[in-house]
């Protein structure tokens, strides 16, 4: 966690319910200020911050990390915020144990400035992915997506706010399915195991 941490309270909102399937076990920032500590502590969860600019090396800094996950018996890892690119290594470790939010519905608008992009793009629907994690950067198999309609008169504030309330339901219902084993990977492809069906259409008719 790097930031506000929001999408860290969905997930201790989702884990404080004795029917969800998970725990979470550790908060690990690398910004000794990020407010994302703070909702950890509060729901008693344990933080360690681990300082980047301490390690000589993107490999040195991600090891650190890699041990405190381990030493914590932590089994998955959630990126939420966490604005460091991690080593090939680190990610291969974790491999189908990782999962990332990003605010686009992927492949579209990879990387960052993602609501300001789909502005300028003209889409008609915007949301978030849930994927596992793969060395490049937002890629890796779909877990869950969630979409909004872009609305006449959105600026990109408006836009963020809509797509993140559909990111808090989005990241507790992919850490569920992963941790209930409905979810399997096939290549760069997951199927799941969920119900739903229907479709979205935007503009309304």
């Amino acid at each position: 966690m790097s930031g506000r941490g929001s999408n860290l309270q969905a997930l201790l909102d989702a884990a404080a319910d004795p029917a969800f399937p998970a725990e979470i076990a550790l908060v690990i920032s690398n910004i000794s200020g990020a407010y994302a500590l703070e909702r950890a502590a509060k729901a008693g969860v344990p933080t360690e911050i681990i300082p980047h600019k301490q390690y000589a090396s993107r490999k040195e800094f991600d090891a650190a990390v890699d041990r405190a996950l381990r030493a914590a018996g932590v089994e998955i890892v959630c990126l939420a915020g966490f604005m460091r690119l991690l080593t090939t290594g680190f990610v291969e470790g974790w491999n189908g144990r990782m999962l990332n939010i990003h605010p686009s519905l992927l492949p579209s608008f990879k990387g960052l400035h993602t609501h300001e992009r789909a502005l300028e793009a003209g889409v008609k629907l915007h949301g978030c992915t849930v994927h596992l994690v793969t060395p490049e950067l937002d890629d890796g198999p779909i877990v869950v997506q969630a979409a909004v309609p872009v609305l006449a008169g959105d600026d990109a504030d408006a836009l963020a706010a809509r797509v993140l309330e559909q990111e808090h339901r989005a990241y507790p219902l992919a850490l569920r399915l992963l941790v209930e084993g409905k979810v399997a990977v096939d290549g760069a492809r997951a199927t799941v195991d969920a119900q739903g069906a229907g479709s979205l259409i935007s503009p309304l008719p």
